[in-house]
C-alpha cells in the first residue's frame, strides 16, 4: 500500500510517499498525485520500502511527460533498483534532513 501526503512549500510541491511504489494501484496513485500538482515535484522517498519496474516506469513516464521530479531521501532498496536499472542518472537525487535544504535560495543584488 502507498500513502501520499502533499505539502506545499513556497514554489515547491513535496509529495511524501510511504509504503511501496509497485505495479497496480500504488503506481497509479503516485502518477495521479504528481499530475494533479504541477510540473516541478519533490518526491520524498524516505519511507518507501520497495519499488519495482512498474514504479520506476511510472517515474520515467512522468518525467518524459515534462514533469520534473526530484527524488529526496531514497531508501537503499529504492537506490538499489535505480542503480540496477540504470535509471539513477535520469533523476536528480538529493539527501536532506529538512525541506529548507533543497529549496532554491534567493540571491540579493
Amino acid at each position: 500500500m502507498l500513502t501520499v501526503t502533499i505539502q506545499n512549500e513556497s514554489d515547491m510541491v513535496i509529495l511524501r510517499c510511504e509504503g511501496r511504489i509497485v505495479r497496480g494501484e500504488e503506481s497509479a496513485l503516485l502518477c495521479a498525485a504528481v499530475r494533479q500538482h504541477g510540473q516541478d515535484i519533490v518526491l520524498d522517498l524516505a519511507d518507501v520500502t520497495a519499488i519495482d519496474a512498474a514504479g520506476i516506469g511510472a517515474l520515467v513516464s512522468l518525467q518524459a511527460a515534462g514533469i520534473y521530479l526530484k527524488l529526496m531521501n531514497p531508501t537503499e532498496p529504492v537506490r538499489a533498483i535505480l542503480r540496477v536499472t540504470g535509471m539513477e542518472p535520469v533523476f536528480e537525487i538529493c539527501e536532506a534532513r529538512r525541506i529548507e535544504e533543497i529549496m532554491p535560495h534567493e540571491v540579493e543584488a
